[in-house]
Formats: C-alpha cells, structure tokens, sequence
C-alpha cells in the first residue's frame, strides 16, 4: 500500500498556487533573456576558434562598442526585472496571507519559493555586471593590441616583388577580388587584409615568399613520417571484405567474386613469396576510390548487375583490392565523394583550397571519374600530388591525347583526355597500349583433376553466345551464320528477361536467363565453344571460357574497329585501331583456343565450324591472368614505379666520349653496350633496350612486336639523341626538337632527323608515312608481357 506524506501534498499545492501565470510569464522572459545573453558572449568569444585565422585578430571581436554595449542593456534590464518581480512577489504575498488567515504557516527551513528564485536573479544580474566589466577591459586590451601590431606591421605585408615568386603579386590581387568566392579561404584564415593574403600565399600555397615576421617553424612543421614497416602476405581476407563496404549491387558483386577465388589468392601469395625469397618491400599506404560508383557519378552499373549489365569493370576492380591487400599493404576504400574528400582531408568549400594536410597515402587507385573528382577538390594539391595517382582505364589513353597543349593544338582533345600525367599512371585491363601500364584482372584457374573432369564431360556439339544483354542480339545478318552455326550444334543463350522471351533472341537458341557466375562456369566446361557477335569489346568473358575449356570464335573486323568508323570508340582517348571484338585472344593466345573469321563470309565461317568440331583442346589460361601473375605485376609495379622523380633518366651528350649503343652484329638494331654502366634508377633496366628503326607509316607498338618484342616508351630519352641515328647509320642532314608524339623518327624524303622536345609525348602508339621512327624495343617474360627478362 503506498503512503502519501500530508506535506508534500501541500507544498505541491503551494508551489502551484504561487507559480501563476504571469509570475511564470516573466520567469520565462528572465530564462531566455540569460540564454540569449550567454549566447551572445559565446558567440564574441568563439570568433577566436580553432578552425579560423592564426594569422590575424579578427575584426569582428574587435567589435567592442557593440559588444559592451550589448551587455550593458542587458544588465540594466536584468536588474529592473529583478526589482518589478520583487514588488510583484510582495503584492502577491500579501493577497495570499490575507486569504488564508491563519491557515498558512512556513517552517523554518522552507521559504516561499517566490523568495529562494528573487536571491538567484540577483546573482545572476551581479554576475552578468561583473562579466560586462571585465569583457569590457577585454576588448579595450585587444583593440590597443591590435593597433599596434597593424602600425608595425602595416609595411611588412605589401606584395614583394621577388624573381622567385613572380606571381606573387598576381595572386594578392586575384584575391582581393576573388576571397569570398570559396569558404575554403576564410577557413585558412584569410580575413580580406593584405597580411591574410601573404601569409595564405606563402603557407598554404606557395606563390609568395615567407613573411619574415612570422615564426617559421610552427607554419611549416609537418607530421614526421610514420615508421616504415615491411609489407607481409595475407590470406585471410575477412577484414577486406568489410573495407569493401556494402549496400550497392555492385559491391555484393565483388565480394562474393572475392570469396570465391579466396583459396587462389592464398595458394598464389605462397607462391610468389618463395619466388621473392628475402626481397624488401616496404607497406604502401593505399587509397582506393571506384569514383564510376559514386552516386555523384551516377552509378549507372549498380542497377544493371542484376540484368545482365557489364560486369568487366566490378570484375577488375575487385581483382585489384584483393591484389593490393593479399601483398600485405595498407587498404583504404571509398565509394562515394564524401568519403573521398574526409579521408584526403578536403577543407570545407567549393575546392579551391588545398588539402588540410600532407596526402596520407603512398598511392591512390582511381578511375577517371574519381580522377575529375579529386581535381575539384583538392586544388594545388591535386598538382602536387598527382605523381601518386594510378588510374584503372580499360581501352587506355595514348600519349597525344594526354598531354593538354598538344591534344589542344593537333585536334586530340577528348572528353576524357588531357590529364598531362606521366602515361604509365594509366593502367588498362589488357596489354594492348605499351605506353600504359598493363593491370588486368584474374580467371579461375583449375587444377590438373578439374581439367581432367572437364576434358571428359564436353558437349562435341554444344555452344554458348558471348553476351548477356538483349542488345547484342540484334546485330545485322546474324540469322546468316546463326543459321550455318545452329546446323552443327546446340546454341545456348544467357540473356537477361524478365517475364517474357526476349524477341531478339531466336526460337532455335536456349536461353538460359542471366546465371549466377557459379552456374555460368558449368555451362562454360559442358560447351565446346564460346562465340562473339562483335560486342562487348575486350571483356573478361573470352578467357574464363578458354579457361574452362572452350573455343572462342570471333568476327574479324574489316574495316578495323576505332574513334574514326565506330560510336562506341568516338570520344577515347586513343587511336587504336581494333581489328577484332578481342585483339588480346587473337594475338596473344591465337589458335587452335581462338579463331577469327569473316562472318560476313559463310564459306569461311562455315568451315571454321567444322574444323572446330574436330579440335580438342585443353583448359588454358595465360599466366598473367592468373592470381600470381596479377601479384607479381603488381608488386613490380608498386616497388620500382616511382613517377614522382625527376622524369627519365639523362639524355645522352652528342660529345660524350663512349656511346651507351652498339650496333647489333646484324646490323639490324641498336643494343645497349655491355660495357656501358647502367642508368640508375631505370626500369625496366636499360640493359633490356633493343632499338629498331621502323618502316614508314608503321608505329613502334607494332614494329616491336613484328620482332617478337614489346615497345617499351621508357626508354626513349635514351634513344632522343644524334647519336642513336649515328649508330643506325642514318644520314641526318639536319636535327631539329620539336613536341611531336611520332619523335623521335628520320623523315623522307629531305634526311631530316627529329628529336622529341617534350617527355610527355614519348609514345609507342602513331604512325605517319613520312617518318621512320625510332622504336625501343624489349623482352619480356614468358606469359608476363608487362614484365622484362630482368624486371622482377
């Protein structure tokens, strides 16, 4: 049973009675008055945050009429509130006293309530005066403070006219006009005076010299570098699959790829830790940011897993975040812009500003969309920093398009181009552009028992049509060679639909629907052939198949494919001509796994067909793309890739007393002296250079491999001298350096020899039939083209 004390019950009603309306009215004008006041003097003092200017007083607490007048007003008014509710209290008091006669008795210790809240009114309007008081010689201390050091320092911030800042003084005035066109800059402390603007200048970007008043040391201290810690091989990717995040489609794609091939990934880093022994490798900090996922992209792949979309691009990235992490370094992801401005430490505005900090990472992965992202954002910083950007760039970017004057100049200008980076920083998903670097992806590789398996349970007369999109099927004259192909055997088809047939696809071929990658793989080792209709260009699909078993069977292209003929290549920054949907299956594993046919020519279609029928292959998959070929790139890549030094290595003098070259005994080529010390720093190592002059109109990517050998551009500022064409016994009548992506070559008629001006232009790719150029040429390793004889 619950006992009610008969004192509280009246002290409650007491308290009910005294608290009226009105006295509450003026209590809540009381309460918020002290707020609004408390605000006002955390509002004055946090002008002098962390996050604003170091650099200067800011005017704005120097507001001191204002503020001291502020405060007075707000005094006064206290203290008359507290002397109008004091009568009232009386007033009050008395009324009750009278009506509750000799009812009404108060213990000693229990005042009226009224009383208890008058005495805490006072202090606080004593204490809001005494505030006001010392605010007050606050701001008086401030204000003469601030007048003094403005007249000593009045003459100190004029722009100096310094030889080595010569846009000093172009920059002061571009933000006395422009400041308050990005946050960015208040952040840093500019304030609009001519001092803000120097020592912005000076310490935040770098066109205007030191101001020598100010102390040096604090301005440029920066975080010493974390000790260096050596990269380990992992195979536990449990924390990996969580750094990949989740909530797209694509995401979910990639990880279950990532599980699926875990086993590979652990059995391949063994491997290629027994292959480097005792080698070094220090942990790379490592940034990657998928900016084609990032909704301010517009993601266009997320919705389209689930229908049969391209999946190339997911398949490849998640290849590379399990390539990185598996060689033991530092993983950071990111899918969407916020994310990628709070790990690059972007400041707060439009993205004029550079970073708020020192670049924490080694590398940074991206593709191009993450590439225009981090340009917006990080200002200077993404000049300063741009030698440590890797960019993933499936049909690759020649050197032309590349370099921004030059593309401007001689029409090579594209929606993608123009980046001036070096052009090894891009990095394709085939070795089809040597000036590149080739990245790649992995195919399920099988073990001699599962080969053995599937040898034995192959359909002789059983193929699957390359393409999961109802569009490719509506390509011209395919009932010509679908007919001739349906003669021999079983067409299958995994198409995506939804509730009905897709009406492209014909009655004869059985589709299947869009099949999870597990249950493609088995379609793929039942099949005797996997067929192209000329679409999807260079996807991971042709080599999972010849993996599995299967013969790939694919249209030659006449004319070739490329920017010139074909929308799909309109806008790439590339020339290259495609001669077939997979150039890479046709050159670099050719028959009997792949044939390229004329499928506009049924005689010859026709007994490709039959000729297949009676070949019997074997699972095949190019080192490369397995998962230690993809590690071993990688890790070469990561260990002697380093496009933050100065670029290349130094050309040789005309005068110099021995020549790095000789000519070969055949007199064919140039090799590089065996007594001839090395350059430092090159890789590929110099020693690998074979120089070839090429035939007129011919590029050097294919008079490299005319020879058996790949165009290697690092080496051209070797080659970028007289003395090579001396050697070649070239007749130079005239030198001449001009910025031109055929140079160096040896033009005809007139025995004229060019020279390139411009580093950036070095380029395997571009060929003119005037000129002859001058090639460099290298080895590679067996299944490794990326990879010399020497570079591991």
């Amino acid at each position: 049973m619950i006992t009610v004390n008969p004192d509280g019950k009246i002290m409650v009603r007491r308290c009910l009675v005294t608290l009226r309306p009105f006295r509450l009215f003026v209590l809540g004008i009381g309460f918020f008055t002290l707020c609004f006041l408390m605000t006002s003097l955390g509002g004055q003092f946090s002008a002098r945050r962390l996050g604003d200017s170091p650099f200067t007083i800011r005017t704005e607490v120097m507001g001191g009429p204002e503020s001291r007048g502020v405060l007075r007003k707000m005094s006064d008014l206290l203290e008359l509130m507290v002397k109008r509710m004091d009568a009232l209290a009386r007033l009050e008091n008395s009324s009750e006293l009278h009506r509750a006669g000799g009812d009404l008795h108060f213990p000693a210790d229990r005042m009226p309530p009224g009383a208890g809240l008058m005495e805490r009114i006072q202090a606080i309007a004593q204490n809001v005066s005494d505030i006001a008081v010392k605010v007050d010689q606050i701001l008086r201390h401030g204000l003469l403070l601030h007048s003094k050091v403005s007249e000593g320092r009045r003459d100190q911030c004029e722009a100096p006219s310094d030889p080595k800042f010569p846009d000093c003084s172009g920059k002061v005035e571009w933000m006395r006009a422009r400041w308050t066109s990005d946050p960015c800059y208040a952040f840093f402390g500019v304030d609009g005076t001519e001092c803000s603007f120097l020592i912005y200048l000076s310490e935040v970007e770098w066109f205007c010299p030191p101001l020598p008043w100010r102390n040096q040391t604090a301005a440029q201290r920066a975080p010493k570098p974390l000790p260096k810690v050596q990269a380990v091989f992992r195979s536990n990717l449990s924390h990996l699959l969580d750094l990949m995040g989740g909530g797209k489609e694509s995401l979910i794609f990639m990880k279950k790829r990532t599980k699926r091939l875990m086993a590979q990934w652990a059995l391949a880093a063994r491997r290629l830790a027994q292959k480097l022994g005792a080698t070094q490798r220090d942990q790379k900090q490592i940034l990657v940011h998928i900016g084609f996922l990032t909704e301010e992209s517009g993601d266009v792949f997320s919705p389209r897993v689930l229908k049969g979309g391209p999946l190339g691009e997911m398949v490849q990235w998640a290849d590379i975040l399990t390539a990185l992490y598996v060689l033991g370094h530092g993983l950071r992801v990111t899918v969407s812009l916020k994310e990628l401005q709070s790990n690059l430490g972007v400041p707060p505005g439009r993205g004029s500003c550079p970073l708020t900090m020192p670049l924490p990472f080694d590398l940074i992965y991206t593709d191009y969309h993450g590439l225009q992202q981090m340009k917006q954002h990080m200002g200077l910083s993404f000049k300063k920093y741009r030698c440590r950007i890797r960019v993933i760039d499936t049909f690759g970017t020649e050197p032309a398009y590349n370099h921004e004057e030059y593309a401007t100049l001689h029409g090579y200008r594209t929606n993608w181009g123009y980046w001036n980076l070096n052009p090894k920083q891009f990095m394709t998903m085939f070795p089809h552009t040597p000036d590149n670097s080739f990245m790649g992806f992995v195919s399920e590789e099988l073990n001699e028992t599962e080969k053995r398996l599937i040898k034995g349970g192959k359909a002789s007369n059983m193929a699957v049509v390359y393409g999961k999109e109802a569009s490719i099927w509506k390509l011209q004259g395919k009932e010509k060679f679908l007919g001739i192909l349906n003669k021999y055997m079983e067409i299958h088809g995994t198409v995506y639909y939804e509730s009905q047939r897709p009406p492209e696809v014909p009655a004869f071929v059985k589709n299947h629907g869009l099949l999870p990658q597990p249950e493609f793989q088995q379609l793929l080792r039942k099949a005797k052939l996997f067929i192209g209709f000329g679409f999807p260009y260079e996807g991971p699909a042709p080599l999972e198949a010849i993996a599995n078993g299967c013969i790939f069977l694919q249209s030659r292209f006449s004319p070739p494919h490329s920017s010139l003929n074909h929308e799909f290549f309109r806008g790439k920054p590339t020339s290259r001509e495609v001669f077939s949907q997979h150039p890479y299956a046709e050159n670099f594993i050719g028959k009997p796994h792949v044939w390229t046919v004329d499928y506009n020519n049924s005689e010859e279609f026709e007994a490709a067909i039959k000729a297949i029928m009676r070949t019997q292959v074997d699972p095949y998959l190019p080192y490369e793309y397995t998962c230690e070929g993809m590690l071993e790139r990688i890790h070469a890549y990561i260990q002697h890739q380093d496009f933050c030094i100065a670029p290349g290595p130094a050309l040789p003098e005309a005068h110099a007393p021995q020549s790095p070259f000789v000519l070969a005994p055949n007199a064919t080529h140039l090799e590089w002296a065996r007594n001839t010390s090395l350059a430092p720093g090159s890789w590929p190592p110099a020693h690998a250079l074979r120089a070839w002059l090429a035939v007129p109109g011919r590029a050097c990517t294919d008079t490299c491999l005319d020879h058996g050998l790949i165009c290697e551009p690092s080496f051209f500022p070797f080659l970028n001298s007289q003395d090579a064409f001396l050697k070649l016994q070239v007749p130079c009548d005239s030198t001449e350096s001009e910025m031109n992506h055929l140079y160096p070559a040896f033009a005809q008629p007139g025995q004229e020899c060019y020279l390139q001006k411009e580093p950036l232009l070095f380029s395997c790719a571009g060929s003119n039939t005037k000129y002859r150029r001058l090639c460099p040429c290298r080895d590679f390793r067996k299944g490794q083209v990326a990879l010399c004889q020497g570079c591991l």
